[in-house]
């Protein structure tokens, strides 16, 4: 899932792919490069990020996916936290919603149902505007799979089939460093409810911590932490860094393959590694999303 983020703020990119032209251009580049995905985001959920009213949102995304849509052979999806988004958006040719709210706003579980879409939904305490003041965990990995199986309950008591979600355990949002590294080191964990799982690491500030790298080179570290969320069950990885990262996981997901097999690499095809490792989700209107 390549990330193009068509906001001024955005902590990695913000304000180079707020013109559609641009970010049109983004979108193809991503593909060419392997991003089964496109994750389109019109307003910025870093730290401390102010909210974006809903019509500036709009402003923001739709004509972007419109025309990704028209011109692109790719899965579209729309970053957003607003049932009203979710809907224009699926409108407009997005078949996949990713909720950093896992759809706990008020309407975003019928948005989804209503509009047929997928959707991912990611664990975040708190609020983008004060998540990393003071995260608190007992069991940061009990606690943040107990949350994504309780949302998952609820999608589907409203309707919502089990086949049309995935889950994100929200590394970064209102987690501390110890916290996404207990996360990341047991994915497993979450990779066995059976759901897809999508992981977030591409950038992320722990790194900027743990190895004292500004945003524009935490590639490296970004890099290995994917291929272990990969090798340990993730199914999805988002990035700003495509190419790179779909090199490093298709490797990932090679060995992961040749372990399930017992060592044997006979019925491996490593051209097919990221095909694989991409899972359907029901609500994808053209095709899978690899």
């Amino acid at each position: 899932m390549g990330v193009l983020n068509v906001t001024p703020d955005s902590f990695s990119d913000g304000g180079r792919y707020r013109d559609a032209d641009a970010a049109l251009r983004h979108a193809v580049a991503m593909v060419a490069e392997g991003a089964a995905i496109v994750d389109v985001g019109g307003e910025s959920t870093r730290p401390g990020a102010s909210p974006v009213g809903e019509q500036e949102e709009l402003d923001r995304v739709l004509p972007v996916i419109e025309r990704i849509r028209r011109e692109v052979d790719c899965i579209v999806s729309i970053d957003t936290m607003k049932p009203s988004l979710m809907r224009a958006a699926a409108a407009a040719g997005a078949e996949i919603v990713n909720d950093v709210l896992a759809l706990r706003a008020p309407g975003a579980v019928d948005a989804v149902h209503d509009t047929g879409v997928a959707a991912v939904l990611m664990h975040m305490q708190g609020e983008p505007q004060t998540m990393q003041q003071q995260p608190h965990y007992d069991d940061v990995v009990g606690e943040v799979g107990a949350f994504l199986q309780d949302r998952v309950a609820a999608c589907q008591r409203a309707g919502i089939q089990r086949s049309r979600l995935a889950i994100d355990p929200g590394i970064g949002f209102g987690k501390t460093v110890a916290h996404n590294l207990e996360l990341l080191a047991r994915l497993d964990v979450l990779a066995a409810t059976g759901l897809p799982l999508l992981v977030g690491v591409s950038r992320k500030s722990m790194f900027g911590k743990l190895l004292d790298l500004p945003a524009a080179q935490r590639l490296h570290p970004g890099l290995a932490a994917a291929s272990i969320a990969v090798w340990l069950g993730a199914s999805i990885i988002r990035t700003h860094d495509v190419k790179p990262t779909v090199e490093a996981i298709r490797y990932a997901g090679v060995l992961r393959q040749v372990a399930a097999q017992g060592g044997r690499t006979t019925t491996v095809d490593p051209r097919r590694a990221k095909d694989d490792a991409v899972p359907r989700l029901d609500g994808q209107a053209r095709k899978g999303a690899a």
